[in-house]
C-alpha cells in the first residue's frame, strides 16, 4: 500500500509539474501586446489590435507611420526567422552553425546577393527608400525599447539581434529573386545531358513545355546548332550546390474569376503559393495596415515592407512562379600564360577579385569563433561557380549572370501595391519589379481580372538560355531587355476567369526566348476542367479547388501501368488496385502510393542505362525538366528509350520496364506499410511534417513540431503535395498559404497559414493554425473595422 502511495504521489507530483510547465513556458516568451509604447520616430498615434490567430492590424494616420508599425509588430512576431533569413543572404550561417555551414557561406558570398542589396539602396528614390527606412526603423524600436521581448530562440541559439538597415531587407528582396530563378537547374541538367550523351541524344531528352491554351503549341525547344556549344567537359556538376537552399523558391496556384461567372456578382480570387513549409511557423508573415492611403490585409517576407499576397480597397492579387529566364552559365577559358586572367577571343583580361571575410563558430578559439578569408573571382559577366577544370589544351570555369545585378531601377513597385486603385494602376505597378519574376494574378472590384508577368528578362541574340554559353570572344550574348508592354500579360479574358499553376503562359510565336523551365501542364489542366462546368463560382468552390487531388498526369499514363502490371501474377493486385483508381491522390487510398512508387522507378530505369546513376539522379531530381518529355516517350512507345542498353542480348518493352519499377516499389511500400496492397495508404508514407527551428531534429522534435502528418495531393495536383526525387515521399514543398477573397464581402478574407502567425516557441500562435490547414477548416483574415473589433483579443497604443 505504501508503494501504490508513493507511485500515486509521484504521478500527481509528475502532473502537476507539467501543468505548471505548460502554463509558465508561454510566458518565458511573451512580448507586449497590450497598453501603450512611446515610439520615437512616429509622427502620431498607431493602434495595433491583434486578432484571435494572434494577427496583428494596424491602424496609423499615415503610410510611414504605418510601414514604421509594420517593421515593429513584424520583429515583436518573426525577428528571430529574419534573423536567420539574414544570414543566408549575407554568407554569415558559419557565425551561427560553424564549419558545417562554411560551404553554403561561400556559395551565398559568391553570389553576391548582399553586394547586389548595397548597390540597389545607393540607388533607390528617395520615397521608396524613406518607405524602407521606416520599415527598418520600426524593427530597430522593437530591439532597442523591448530587451525583455526578444525572443527566446536567441537565447538558446546564443546569439544577439542586431538593428537592421535597408540594405537588410532589400537582401531579402534579391533573394527572393534569386530563388524562384529555376533555369540555373536546367541550363546544369542540359548541359550534363550534352557532355553525357553528346549532341543528337541529348536534344531528345530536352523538356516538353506545353502552353495548353496555345493549340498550335508543340512544347518543343529550339536548341541552338552544336557548334554554339560546349561538348567537351565544362565541370558542371561543379554548380549544382547553387541550386540548393533556396528557402523562398516559389510554386504556386492562383485564379481569379470575373463578375460574370462569379455567384455573387462580384469577382473573386485565389491564391495558394507553394514554398517549403517545413519550418515553423511558415514562410508568410500576415497582418492588417490600414491607413488614409490604403485598407489591406495580407502576407508578405518577413524584412521586407508591404504586401505581396491579399486584398486591398480596391482590389486582390495572388502570386506564382513566371520562371522568367534571369540566369545565365558561362564557360569561360583561363589565360593559360597567366592564371589570374581569361580570355575572350585572344583579348586577356584579369579577374576581377573580391574578397571576403568569414566569421566561423569555433569552440576551440578562445574568442570563440575564427576568422577566414574568402577570394571570389569573377568576369565581366558575374562570379566564377566552378572549380578550374583541365581540358586537354586549356583550362575552364564556369561563371553566373544574373540578371537583377544589371537591371536595378530607383523605383520598385512592391509599395505601390498598397495603393493601387485598380487592375490598370496595378498593372503599372508590377511592371517595376525587376528582381522577381513571378505571374501575378488580380482583380479589382469594379469587375476587372488579369494577369501580369513582372520581371526583366534579358533578349539572348542567340534565342536560347537553356545552356550554358561559351565565351568564344568580346561579343554579349544579351541585347537589352524585353519590352515591359510585351510580357506575358492578359486582362478580361473571353473566357471570364483566368489563371496560372507556373505552366508556360507564351504563345508558341511569342517572338524572344522567354524560358525553357516551367511547371508541367497538368495543374492548370486541371483548373481548366473544373473551370468548365457551367455553374457559377463561389468562394467556397474556389477554396475546394485548392484542395483538389485529381492528378492528370496519373490519369493519363495510370491505365499503361496497370495493363502492364496485370499481366503479370506478382504484381497483378496492384494492377487490379490501379485499374479501379479514380485518379485521386487521396491520402487514404492505396493506389496513389502504388502510381507514385511504380512511376518513380520506372523513371530510373529510362534514364540510368544511357546516363549512369549520378547523372540520372542529376536529371530526375529537376522534376519539371523531364516529366512531360517521359509522358510523350510513354505515349509515342519511343523504344530507344525504354529498351535497356545494359542488356545486350534483348529489348526490353514498356512493359517489362514498369513491371521492374512494380516490383521493387512493392518491396518499398511492403516494408513501410504490410504485406496487403489494398490496406496500403498514400498518407502513411506521404507526409507532411513541421520542425521547430531550435528542434529540427532528435527528442523533443515531434513536441515542438507537428508530427509527421498524412497528406494527399502530390506534385501533379492542385492539393500541392511535392517532394524531393531522391527523399521519396515526405512533402518538401505545398501550399505556404491559402487565400480566396470575394470582392464584394467589405468584412473578411478565406485564409490559412500551415503553421501559424508567430515564431516563438511555446506561444500557441505558432502552430494554431496547423489542424485547419490540414483539415480545410475555414479560417479568416478580417478586413473592415467592425469585423476586426468583433475579433479583437488585445490591443496595443503606440504613441510618439
Amino acid at each position: 500500500m505504501k508503494g501504490f502511495r508513493r507511485i500515486l504521489t509521484l504521478i500527481i507530483g509528475l502532473a502537476a509539474c507539467i501543468v505548471i510547465l505548460v502554463l509558465y513556458l508561454p510566458f518565458l516568451n511573451d512580448f507586449k501586446t497590450k497598453g501603450t509604447l512611446t515610439l520615437p520616430g512616429l509622427t502620431d498615434r498607431v493602434t495595433i489590435q491583434r486578432d484571435e490567430n494572434g494577427m496583428a492590424y494596424i491602424h496609423a494616420r499615415n503610410l510611414e507611420d504605418g510601414f514604421m508599425a509594420q517593421g515593429f509588430v513584424t520583429a515583436q512576431d518573426r525577428l528571430f526567422q529574419m534573423q536567420l533569413t539574414r544570414l543566408v543572404v549575407q554568407g554569415r550561417v558559419c557565425e551561427l552553425a560553424g564549419p558545417v555551414a562554411k560551404n553554403l557561406d561561400i556559395r551565398m558570398r559568391t553570389i553576391g546577393l548582399h553586394r547586389m542589396a548595397k548597390k540597389q539602396a545607393n540607388i533607390l528614390n528617395d520615397q521608396t527608400k524613406g518607405y524602407f527606412q521606416k520599415y527598418v526603423d520600426g524593427i530597430n524600436a522593437f530591439i532597442a525599447l523591448c530587451p525583455d521581448d526578444i525572443h527566446l530562440e536567441f537565447k538558446l541559439a546564443g546569439i544577439t539581434p542586431e538593428n537592421w538597415n535597408v540594405v537588410d531587407s532589400l537582401g531579402i528582396l534579391y533573394y527572393m529573386g534569386y530563388s524562384t530563378s529555376a533555369n540555373l537547374n536546367t541550363e546544369i541538367t542540359a548541359q550534363m545531358l550534352l557532355e553525357t550523351l553528346g549532341y543528337e541524344k541529348a536534344c531528345q531528352l530536352m523538356p516538353v513545355n506545353i502552353n495548353a491554351d496555345d493549340p498550335d503549341d508543340t512544347g518543343n525547344l529550339k536548341i541552338p546548332p552544336k557548334d554554339h556549344l560546349s561538348i567537351s567537359p565544362t565541370g558542371i556538376k561543379d554548380v549544382l550546390a547553387y541550386t540548393g537552399n533556396l528557402q523562398l523558391r516559389v510554386g504556386s496556384n492562383n485564379w481569379a474569376v470575373s463578375p460574370g461567372r462569379s455567384a455573387s456578382g462580384s469577382t473573386l480570387l485565389a491564391g495558394d503559393p507553394h514554398l517549403d513549409v517545413r519550418i515553423l511557423p511558415g514562410v508568410w508573415y500576415p497582418l492588417g495596415l490600414i491607413t488614409p492611403e490604403t485598407r489591406a490585409v495580407g502576407v508578405n517576407i518577413p524584412g521586407i515592407p508591404g504586401m505581396a499576397i491579399g486584398r486591398t480597397d480596391h482590389l486582390a492579387l495572388s502570386v506564382t512562379n513566371n520562371y522568367g529566364d534571369m540566369q545565365d552559365l558561362y564557360i569561360e577559358t583561363i589565360d593559360p600564360e597567366n592564371s589570374d586572367n581569361y580570355l575572350e577571343g585572344k583579348t586577356t583580361i584579369p579577374f576581377i577579385q573580391i574578397r571576403e571575410t568569414l566569421k566561423i563558430k569555433d569552440k576551440d578559439d578562445p574568442k570563440g569563433y575564427r576568422m577566414e578569408p574568402v577570394t571570389i573571382r569573377a568576369t565581366r559577366r558575374g562570379p566564377v561557380v566552378s572549380k578550374v577544370l583541365p581540358d586537354l589544351t586549356t583550362q575552364k570555369v564556369i561563371s553566373f549572370r544574373f540578371a537583377p545585378a544589371e537591371s536595378m531601377e530607383p523605383f520598385i513597385g512592391l509599395i505601390e501595391i498598397l495603393t493601387a486603385k485598380n487592375a490598370a494602376d496595378l498593372v503599372k505597378v508590377l511592371k517595376n519589379i525587376p528582381m522577381v519574376c513571378l505571374n501575378w494574378v488580380f482583380a479589382d472590384t469594379s469587375g476587372n481580372i488579369g494577369h501580369q508577368a513582372s520581371g526583366k528578362i534579358p533578349i539572348r541574340h542567340n534565342g536560347d538560355g537553356t545552356f550554358p554559353f561559351p565565351v568564344k570572344n568580346a561579343g554579349d550574348n544579351w541585347h537589352g531587355w524585353i519590352p515591359q508592354d510585351q510580357m506575358p500579360g492578359t486582362l478580361n479574358p473571353e473566357k471570364n476567369w483566368i489563371g496560372t499553376c507556373n505552366q508556360k503562359t507564351i504563345k508558341h510565336d511569342y517572338p524572344y526566348y522567354y524560358s525553357s523551365y516551367f511547371a508541367p501542364s497538368y495543374r492548370y489542366r486541371r483548373v481548366k476542367e473544373l473551370m468548365a462546368s457551367s455553374n457559377k463560382k463561389t468562394i467556397d468552390d474556389l477554396w475546394m479547388y485548392q484542395r483538389d487531388t485529381k492528378n492528370l498526369m496519373a490519369q493519363s499514363l495510370s491505365p499503361i501501368m496497370a495493363n502492364a502490371l496485370l499481366k503479370h501474377e506478382d504484381t497483378r493486385i496492384m494492377g487490379n488496385i490501379l485499374s479501379a483508381w479514380d485518379f485521386r491522390d487521396d491520402p487514404e487510398k492505396a493506389a496513389p502510393a502504388i502510381f507514385q512508387a511504380t512511376y518513380r522507378l520506372f523513371a530510373m530505369r529510362v534514364f540510368e542505362d544511357d546516363l549512369g546513376e549520378e547523372n540520372a539522379m542529376i536529371l530526375l531530381n529537376n522534376w519539371y525538366f523531364w516529366q512531360e518529355r517521359l509522358e510523350h516517350i510513354i505515349l509515342t512507345g519511343d523504344a530507344a528509350w525504354i529498351d535497356d542498353t545494359r542488356t545486350t542480348d534483348t529489348m526490353e518493352s514498356l512493359e517489362d520496364l514498369f513491371h521492374q519499377a512494380a516490383v521493387t516499389a512493392k518491396t518499398f511500400l511492403s516494408s513501410h506499410l504490410g504485406d496487403t496492397p489494398e490496406k496500403w495508404q498514400w498518407g502513411k508514407v506521404h507526409a507532411l511534417e513541421l520542425v521547430n527551428p531550435i528542434r529540427r531534429k532528435g527528442i523533443g522534435k515531434a513536441l515542438l513540431g507537428s508530427g509527421p502528418m498524412p497528406m494527399g495531393g502530390s506534385g501533379e495536383t492542385l492539393y500541392r503535395g511535392s517532394y524531393d526525387y531522391d527523399t521519396p515521399f515526405a512533402v518538401s514543398y505545398c501550399a505556404a498559404l491559402r487565400m480566396v477573397a470575394d470582392l464584394s464581402d467589405r468584412e473578411k478574407v478565406l485564409a490559412v497559414l500551415p503553421g501559424g502567425v508567430t515564431g516563438r516557441t511555446f506561444r500557441s500562435h505558432q502552430k494554431d493554425q496547423v489542424a485547419p490547414f490540414m483539415s480545410g477548416e475555414k479560417r479568416y483574415w478580417w478586413f473592415s473595422d467592425t469585423a476586426i473589433d468583433e475579433h479583437q483579443t488585445s490591443k496595443l497604443i503606440l504613441v510618439p
